[in-house]
């Protein structure tokens, strides 16, 4: 795993600089990467970042003479646009013209004449510049065993409190400790041998193109926290233009190392590395900083850079391909624990179709939806603004290693943060309207919180559960080398939320990846079967309690039918 940075960009002393916030001028892009190849997938946060704390997606030194393009790079201070005014025309003069050099300095040099993927962190932890936001606490829940065994249930007794923070920690009773499968030798294997992404979406993608007999679309699925596009050869160049670009190899052990080392090196206290003597492991047995170090740090890189930072994420990693980090069914199943683990409401691969959640007349396998997601991380990996396709909820566990920070901004909320992000990144969201459903940009929760957008922290350990409700934004980075899984539910009460979601992609153009309608009408279905039960056969299950509690006149089920109904009425009578 690993990747290619963005050419970053100096800026002129004769340029005119555009109005921002004082502080926070512009010294280098803060590039968020997604790399996947044929060992991990990974995220690349290139630090410094500009003053608004934007990750960037553009690659300017693969401009061309698009004009709109052209005028965007205009207000961008940062670029020396004397390269691109004097240019010939030809294209191979334009890839030698259009090239940005540095102004930050490297902070992390990766790769020797010895080993591709070793590396040298040359930045240093500046403790005196951190810039740690002053935010309030997310709620932290503690179940006792009986709550725990009813996961629907025990999210419906928690909503009322923890859907005003947006996102919430659940810390499971002492006794759930469930296997991690991830740790056995032949799933470590699966991070190995696999296929490069380009190769898996061009294969899909010349699939689809037979079946459909169409030699020039691709198809969009919106899959998990961010948009993927199958896509042809021009589709695939760019993807590679914002960053989805294949990176180095990587076992499992082997990213660790790299994770711990650059850690230890990033945070040494000694700033001359060279008294280290080259043995990173005493300097990280002697010294760990904090969460909050790591935090100051992060937020410190992002609001006032000092060089350009390198880190590395395995994000989107799909379960169904390399194995989930909670135990499966199988024939050959261990011991009664092993089963518990199995069949548990808070097995990810379980949840998305327990009954009572409208995702499990969802016949589909859409991977990040229904089928979980992997995380590896390290120090400063990242994953920026965004929501859940569709407004669900998420449940992310994380199975080992260091914390993981994260920030989350209530549903009620949502468009607030969304002026704020509009408002302190113009020319982005110019550029990308749909900016915001790219998980691609990062804004300090310091500066939401000085546009009134509430903002709340939340520190997730191993063993721990995150919830995030309809339409709450979050954010985060991790503080080291850790392994989180995460999936998405819809309890009943979502399905109000589910539709909001449907009539706003109408409104911005954007497709779907469930359909609302079937999940809606399979709700009401098993409702209408729940009831008959209990009002006839006066069979009490707690499925058939769980309906009815949804319907009657005031019921949530009740209501968005009727006002699906009421909808498709009001369409008909349209001209």
């Amino acid at each position: 795993m690993g990747t290619e940075l963005f050419g970053p960009c100096v800026k002129e002393e004769n340029m005119e600089i555009s109005s921002i916030p004082p502080g926070f001028e512009s010294l280098v892009p803060f590039t968020l990467k997604r790399v996947e190849d044929n060992k991990i997938s990974s995220y690349c946060a290139s630090a410094g970042t500009s003053g608004t704390q934007t990750v960037q997606t553009e690659t300017e030194c693969e401009s061309s003479d698009d004009m709109k393009f052209m005028k965007s790079l205009r207000r961008r201070h940062w670029i020396n646009y004397r390269q691109f005014d004097n240019n010939s025309g030809d294209e191979s003069d334009s890839e030698q013209n259009v090239h940005l050099s540095a102004r930050l300095p490297k902070g992390v040099i990766r790769g020797c004449e010895d080993c591709s993927n070793c590396q040298k962190v040359t930045s240093n932890w500046r403790p005196e510049e951190a810039r740690r936001p002053d935010v309030q606490e997310a709620p932290v829940f503690y179940p006792t065993e009986e709550e725990f065994g009813d996961t629907l249930k025990y999210i419906a007794s928690i909503r009322s409190k923890a859907e005003t923070y947006g996102i919430c920690r659940i810390v499971p009773p002492p006794s759930w400790k469930p296997p991690c499968p991830l740790k056995e030798k032949n799933r470590i294997d699966k991070l190995q041998n696999r296929d490069s992404v380009r190769k898996i979406l061009q294969t899909n993608y010349q699939k689809r193109r037979k079946r459909r007999r169409c030699s020039n679309t691709g198809v969009d699925h919106e899959v998990g926290n961010e948009e993927i596009r199958v896509p042809g050869e021009v589709e695939v160049y760019e993807a590679e233009r914002f960053g989805f670009e294949p990176g180095p190899e990587f076992t499992l052990d082997a990213f660790q190392k790299y994770a711990d080392d650059f850690k230890a090196q990033y945070f040494r206290k000694n700033n001359d590395s060279s008294d280290m003597g080259g043995n990173t492991t005493m300097l990280k047995e002697q010294w760990q900083p904090s969460v909050e170090n790591i935090e100051g740090e992060y937020w410190r890189m992002v609001e006032k850079p000092t060089e350009e930072i390198e880190v590395l994420y395995g994000a989107d990693l799909e379960t169904g391909e390399f194995g989930s980090g909670f135990p499966k069914y199988s024939p050959h199943a261990g011991s009664a624990s092993d089963i518990r683990y199995v069949n548990s409401g808070w097995n990810l691969n379980i949840l998305p179709r327990l009954s009572g959640s409208a995702l499990s007349f969802e016949s589909s396998d859409i991977s990040g939806v229904l089928v979980p997601w992997l995380y590896l991380g390290m120090c400063f990996s990242s994953f920026c603004w965004h929501v859940e396709d569709h407004h669900l909820y998420s449940l992310n566990y994380m199975h080992w290693g260091a914390p993981k920070i994260w920030y989350g901004v209530p549903g009620a909320d949502a468009l607030k943060l969304e002026a704020a992000m509009r408002k302190h990144l113009p020319d982005l969201f110019e550029e990308q309207p749909d900016l915001l459903h790219k998980l691609v940009t990062q804004l300090s929760p310091s500066i939401l919180f000085s546009e009134g957008v509430p903002v709340y922290r939340c520190v997730q350990n191993p063993g721990e559960f995150v919830l995030t409700f309809p339409r709450a934004y979050h954010a985060g980075f991790n503080c080291g080398f850790n392994c989180a899984e995460a999936v998405n539910v819809a309890p009943v009460d979502w399905l109000p939320h589910g539709q909001n979601a449907i009539e706003l992609y109408c409104e911005q153009g954007r497709k779907t990846s469930i359909s609302h309608d079937k999940l809606l009408l399979g709700a009401a279905r098993e409702a209408v079967k729940a009831n008959w039960e209990l009002n006839l056969l006066r069979k009490y299950t707690t499925n058939n309690l769980r309906w009815k509690d949804a319907c009657g006149k005031d019921g949530i089920l009740s209501k968005a039918l009727k006002t699906r109904v009421e909808m498709e009425r009001v369409t008909e009578r349209m001209p």
